[in-house]
């Protein structure tokens, strides 16, 4: 009898995960490496933020919490939700998780039967299909077109929704890309979803906060309140407050299905960090004025890095709308060859090239689901992106 499980077949470990992995080995031969394969800010945890979490630990809030999360977290959510998106929740429609993708996979886990579809729009988070799948349900892939601003047209979507349809994953900003999606944009898509009462949405708003050139973040349930029912919105503390280690996230949404992600945490993990519940309860109802001021730091480095690689031969991208990403096409790599006489085929074959002869870490454009692109994270130094952008000119260069 073999002892592992078919289900841990249906998914690898995440790209970038693997990516920066290989970047951690080659660094480790005294290589000089410059991993930009991690959506990781490399800003601080705020000071007020640890403060409040010492402030917690003495005042000894180190013991189970309720599984959800406590009072004082779900009001915390609560408190967001309106000030940021005015969206008004109760206490039994929030939850608190440990992290974002703990509450996406307790919202497919309770949701999904063998079967089920959930459609995700290429280029798409990497974890989005790899749930779907686990749960034994069929992740259905929109590609959306770099002439579309790499968004999800409402046509399209009618056209993939069928009678097993029961999730729609939307990420605005995107992950990989930095597309956002209007008002105008939601509210066409409101009334696609509005004839087909079967189907609930994810509303992935990790990076709302992160949003460059005075765009504006709308979320669906707000856009389309009669939508409200039937949208799960996801975010949590990592990206905007420089939280990643903390490991915490929340949501919104029906409650019939809160309840059941509450009893499944129960079972899995349990509750949510207590002193990472101090933390984010700090972040969320703490100052904000420097949340914008890192966003438009991150401004600056889109900037500086979309320059330098449209710059680079053979490579071109879009300026992201928002998140720390650049997703640049390098189909014009496709097709040429290295110094040792090897045929780049593939947007894999460009990051691997990239790393191993430039010492660059990146993601390839496969693993969210579009092809031939490759994700960057600006989510580091300014010199670091400078330097790591002048050895992907120079590599593209050296390409026969």
């Amino acid at each position: 009898m073999k002892l592992i499980a078919e289900r841990m077949g249906r998914f690898e470990p995440t790209a970038s995960s693997v990516a920066t992995a290989k970047a951690r080995e080659l660094a480790a031969t005294g290589r000089d490496v410059i991993r930009l394969s991690q959506g990781e800010p490399d800003f601080p945890t705020p000071d007020h933020v640890k403060q409040a979490v010492i402030r917690a630990m003495d005042r000894n809030e180190t013991k189970y919490t309720p599984t959800g999360g406590t009072a004082e977290m779900k009001g915390a959510i609560i408190h967001k939700f309106k000030r940021d998106n005015n969206l008004d929740y109760s206490v039994d429609q929030v939850i608190a998780g440990t992290g974002g993708k703990q509450i996406i996979f307790s919202a497919m886990v309770s949701t999904i039967e063998a079967g089920d579809e959930a459609i995700v729009t290429a280029p798409y988070w990497v974890a989005y299909p790899d749930i779907v799948r686990f749960v034994e349900g069929v992740p259905v892939a929109i590609e959306c077109a770099e002439e579309n601003g790499f968004k999800l047209r409402p046509d399209d979507l009618d056209a993939a929704i069928t009678e097993r349809t029961k999730w729609l994953f939307l990420n605005s900003p995107n992950n990989p890309c930095g597309s956002i999606y209007t008002r105008a944009d939601l509210l066409a898509l409101g009334q696609v979803l509005l004839k087909h009462p079967q189907v609930h949405v994810l509303s992935d708003d990790i990076y709302e906060h992160i949003l460059f050139d005075g765009h504006t973040f709308e979320t669906l349930a707000d856009v389309v309140p009669a939508l409200k029912d039937r949208i799960l919105t996801v975010n949590g503390a990592s990206k905007a407050y420089s939280m990643t280690g903390w490991r915490l996230g929340f949501a919104g949404g029906p409650e019939e299905l809160i309840r059941n992600m509450t009893k499944l945490q129960n079972q899995n993990t349990g509750n949510p960090s207590s002193i990472s519940q101090a933390a984010a309860i700090e972040a969320l109802r703490g100052p904000q004025d420097y949340v914008a001021e890192r966003s438009a730091e991150f401004q600056v480095r889109r900037d500086m890095v979309v320059d330098m690689i449209n710059d680079a031969a053979g490579l071109t991208c879009l300026k992201p709308e928002g998140a720390f990403y650049v997703y640049p096409n390098c189909s014009g790599l496709i097709g040429r060859r290295t110094q040792d006489g090897k045929t780049i085929e593939t947007d894999e074959d460009v990051v691997l090239y990239l790393l191993y002869h430039s010492g660059v870490a990146a993601v390839h454009g496969a693993a969210y689901g579009l092809s031939p692109y490759f994700r960057i994270s600006t989510a580091a130094r300014m010199d670091e992106l400078k330097e790591a952008c002048a050895r992907i000119q120079a590599a593209c260069q050296a390409l026969f």
